[in-house]
């Protein structure tokens, strides 16, 4: 746990006590140990260093694509299971993702950049705003993006938090500040180096509500070289989000930029399109049929 070192500044203070302060109130003790701002942060980058290391090193940091199909639990707002969804989904790290349904792939949601599209029975859509500024925020603070790219951002800044226990498992918490006052810890296990947990702490701009979302990471699988975490859950302020069950994952297939574009959609919609037509219009004549019967009766 970090403990902080106040510096009561008074005309009584020792002269040891007042280099200290003159050095950086932000020095931290952890462990028995204490370390200035150069050295925690120092710490906190040996230590992602290490879960990058962990995750499959060089192999890790040069993935081009990951293909995953599995089973997504949905959540209300107040924490009830809405119902399980198999899935296939399409990713090009750190942002290009296409989330299909299984077995018909007739609902598609995707996300370039910023900007996305979504296919159901209606057609062809533009995702919604909202949800464009969710995924958009939702990358500041993916656990992969941070390892692979924004750890090495120049104004972000890092700290070492120290030991803990998470889930019985003996762990070191790093802490990540970014320029937007995103605050990101990340717990590291100390026996496999691999990451089992993920904090972020936001605070709403215009109300000043402090919010607060953990993931955890699970059931790991070396796939390629590559640790993958089998089982993801998300927790917003207590409240439980989604879980989500990996059955195959797969790296590196090619997967072309094309493939999450609004034509790759509507290609899409073509195949599949004619048959929810096709269904609808059946639909309607036996409702129509239905109803001619009702009446003669």
């Amino acid at each position: 746990m970090r403990i902080a070192i106040r510096c009561l500044l008074g005309g009584i203070l020792a002269t040891s006590a007042a280099a200290v302060c003159a050095a950086g109130a932000a020095a931290q003790e952890q462990g028995g140990e204490v370390l200035m701002p150069e050295q925690s942060a120092a710490k906190a980058r040996a230590i992602l260093l290490g879960a990058v290391d962990a995750l499959g090193g060089n192999a890790y940091l040069t993935m081009h694509d990951v293909t995953c199909t599995g089973t997504f639990s949905n959540f209300g707002h107040s924490g009830e299971l809405n119902g399980f969804t198999k899935f296939q989904d399409f990713e090009i790290p750190p942002d290009k993702d296409r989330f299909e349904n299984v077995p018909k792939h007739n609902i598609i949601q995707i996300t370039s950049g910023d900007k996305g599209w979504t296919l159901d029975r209606g057609g062809v859509s533009e995702e919604a705003a909202t949800d464009l500024a969710d995924n958009v925020e939702g990358r500041k603070t993916d656990l992969d993006n941070i390892l692979r790219h924004r750890m090495n951002e120049k104004d972000m800044v890092l700290r070492y938090v120290g030991p803990d226990t998470v889930d019985r498992l003996e762990v070191d918490w790093v802490e990540l500040t970014d320029p937007d006052n995103r605050i990101i810890r990340i717990a590291i296990s100390k026996s496999s180096h691999l990451p089992i947990r993920k904090t972020v702490e936001t605070r709403n701009p215009n109300t000043q509500m402090k919010s607060e979302e953990v993931e955890y990471y699970s059931n790991f699988h070396p796939i390629q070289g590559i640790q993958t975490a089998y089982q993801i859950t998300r927790d917003r302020n207590g409240l439980k989000v989604y879980q989500v069950f990996f059955d195959k994952c797969e790296y590196n297939t090619n997967l072309a930029d094309s493939f999450f574009t609004k034509q790759a959609l509507d290609e899409r919609w073509e195949k599949v399109g004619k048959k929810s037509k096709y269904k609808s219009k059946s639909a309607s004549k036996a409702d129509k049929d239905d109803k001619d019967t009702n009446d003669k009766d």
